[in-house]
């Protein structure tokens, strides 16, 4: 029996696809038209369609070369993607639509589905062909979208996946009588070994010259069962045996007070893991850019030219780029636990919490997504049939702790604790991390709640079908693609968005240009680097912009060098690590950290004393948590929903929310110290 669990709602879930150099990828929403990027024409545009976790995107990025998204969980691809592959002389474009159980569409990413095998729907591109991929293992459940595929009047071609796994658990087809059975051309690919594609790549160019099924299956539902129990007799299918090794893990993972014992755990072992591990790593890239900024003050000797270099490059760029490990090994962690099938059950054992928050379960990989950014969250909710669903989901998806959070609490959380504090046996650096994470995603859920119940109308009531896959090791060639994806995306970030914000910011702070006069007459020598730096930016232009918004700041203990820093954040949150490393790098190039910490209020009522204390950083850590500090995601959240109404919601609910949260933080701290 296939080893599905079911829950009372439904699942898919959603990543954003990755392009490299080696071919061209195009992501399209529903009723959207995919064009290569190149625009050259093909032989044969051909298109692959099957069940979530049915070894589809494997395949498509082993013809294709690219690298979109794969996982072993349902759900991963929410658009389609397009790729070339060039067979012979024969220039073939391949389509990889959404993961679909039916073709009876109940959402938007199904519906894609829908539109491209249907030859009626003008807006649409139909294929010459249908290449689709059934797991082996789950052979009688996936031969019911086959029925519906083969009755779309286009070429199909079968591959079976997973051959090599059915096998391992003693089960058994005969590929070529089923081939014969269905009536159409049958190829068993494992895994999407590019070795061993050779007979379905012969194939694809020509989708004119496949076989074509003598007689259309029946769409009668007692019909369908008769011909799938037809198949599967001629073609001698023999039932894998339930994995005894994944029964046994599951009976603790998905049990409701074990299962969730562990999921907290791991939660917990993983941010301490982050610290820990990635701390030395820091040390390292920290004392690169020491060097730079020490190369910089020694060989540059124009004193703009040396500010430029030196504070807006180096302290402010490689502020953010020294988090770098711990961003990398975030994405080793979260590839890890895809590849071995652990998120399909932290998915389904939260289902039950989910529904608390009046969503389903599809809805927590939507949420779970955004842990990496809420751009593919909020793109996830895709998935879900419930209009009123996908709204209230999409406005809980920035609140979940996504990675631009991370550099910030690391900066914060070093400054508020050191790297030797403990809370008892665990570090509390770690502690603190695990404790913001909890917080957004106890907040995503308060607010998907709220909203849900603010939204009119129920949706469809689906049952939750989640398909467990067996566990296994993950490959370590698609972990080392994640990350380095990953990685890279983190490094492009910085290169275009923040160093763009950070040159911008140094104009800021340094203009207008100050000369010795203006030292003089302040009462500073000209020749006191130190405190002719810190004079320029307290009377610079942004500090002056700092300092007009102060009122609505102040009461969370902020002064105009963090405003200015929340501002720069609304571009991507980072920025506000890289305005804080021009702030210090300027104050001391030889030491910018240590100048943070040494930092003093330069007026009001609390002149003099320190300005990161702990009910103020404890402040900014819960306004971070809560502010919606991306334009991304503003952009985003208005093309799915298309209208910007509730992107404007989203971003004044969320400040709103960050300032009382933080307002409270700053209150309760400095009561406690």
């Amino acid at each position: 029996m296939d080893d599905i669990r079911s829950s009372g709602q439904a699942f898919l879930a959603a990543r954003e696809p990755v392009a490299d150099e080696r071919g061209s990828l195009v992501s399209c929403g529903p009723h959207g038209n995919a064009e290569s990027s190149d625009g050259s024409g093909s032989d044969a545009r051909l298109a692959l369609v099957g069940s979530p976790n049915s070894g589809k995107t494997t395949l498509f990025n082993a013809l294709t070369g690219l690298r979109a998204k794969t996982g072993n969980y349902p759900g991963v691809t929410v658009a389609r993607y397009e790729g070339r592959t060039q067979v012979g002389e024969h220039n073939v474009l391949v389509e990889d639509l959404p993961g679909t159980y039916s073709l009876d569409a109940i959402s938007p990413d199904e519906q894609i589905v829908s539109d491209v095998l249907d030859p009626d729907d003008v807006a649409t591109e139909t294929p010459d062909g249908l290449v689709v991929t059934l797991d082996a293992t789950t052979l009688r459940r996936s031969l019911g979208m086959l029925a519906q595929v083969l009755s779309a009047d286009l070429p199909v071609c079968v591959v079976l996946t997973f051959t090599d796994e059915l096998i391992r658990r003693q089960g058994g087809v005969d590929v070529d009588a089923f081939a014969r059975a269905v009536g159409v051309p049958v190829v068993a690919v494992v895994g999407g070994r590019r070795r061993e594609i050779g007979a379905l790549r012969d194939l694809l160019p020509h989708p004119g010259d496949w076989l074509t099924p003598a007689v259309v299956p029946p769409t009668d539902t007692r019909e369908v069962t008769a011909w799938i129990e037809s198949v599967l007799t001629a073609s001698k299918y023999t039932l894998p045996r339930i994995d005894d090794r994944t029964r046994r893990i599951d009976a603790v993972l998905l049990h409701p007070v074990w299962g969730t014992i562990v999921f907290f755990a791991t939660m917990f072992a993983f941010f301490q893991v982050i610290f820990t591990v990635a701390a030395p790593l820091q040390d390292y890239v920290q004392q690169f850019f020491d060097f730079l900024a020490g190369q910089v003050s020694e060989h540059v000797d124009t004193g703009w030219l040396a500010s430029f270099l030196g504070d807006a490059m180096i302290g402010g760029v490689g502020g953010v780029l020294v988090f770098l490990p711990q961003i990398a090994l975030l994405f080793i962690l979260i590839a890890l636990l895809e590849g071995v099938g652990y998120m399909a059950r932290a998915a389904f054992l939260m289902d039950k919490i989910m529904s608390t928050a009046g969503l389903e379960g599809r809805a927590f990989v939507a949420l779970l997504s955004s842990l990496a950014c809420a751009i593919p969250g909020i793109m996830a909710t895709r998935t879900l049939p419930s209009t009123r669903d996908r709204l209230a989901t999409m406005m809980a998806a920035p609140l979940m702790t996504c990675s631009a959070r991370l550099p910030v609490y690391i900066l914060l959380t070093g400054l508020l604790v050191s790297s030797s504090d403990r809370v008892g046996p665990f570090g509390a650096q770690g502690v603190i991390m695990f404790a913001l994470y909890i917080g957004g995603a106890v907040s995503a859920m308060a607010t998907a709640w709220l909203f849900s119940k603010i939204g009119r109308g129920t949706g469809p009531l689906l049952p939750f079908y989640m398909e467990m896959p067996p566990y296994r090791l993950p490959s370590v060639r698609s972990m080392a693609l994640s990350v380095w994806d990953a990685c890279r995306g983190f490094v492009r970030k910085v290169g275009v968005i923040i160093l763009l914000t950070t040159a911008a910011l140094w104009l800021l702070l340094n203009l207008p240009v100050r000369g010795d006069a203006d030292f003089r007459a302040a009462g500073i020598d000209p020749n006191d680097d130190s405190a002719t730096s810190s004079y320029v930016i307290e009377h610079s232009a942004g500090a002056a912009v700092g300092k007009f918004i102060a009122p609505v700041f102040e009461p969370l203990g902020f002064d105009w060098r963090i405003n200015i820093g929340i501002l720069a954040s609304l571009s991507a949150r980072e920025t506000f690590v890289a305005t804080l490393g021009q702030v210090g790098a300027a104050e001391n190039p030889d030491d910018p950290g240590n100048a943070l910490e040494q930092m003093r209020v330069t007026e009001g009522a609390r002149e003099g004393e320190p300005l990161f204390t702990a009910p103020v950083l404890a402040a900014l850590m819960v306004f971070f948590l809560y502010a919606l500090q991306c334009m991304s995601t503003i952009g985003v959240m208005r093309r799915e929903s298309g209208t910007w109404k509730w992107p404007a919601i989203a971003f004044g609910y969320m400040f709103v929310l960050a300032w009382v949260m933080a307002f409270a933080a700053h209150t309760v701290v400095a009561a406690v110290i």
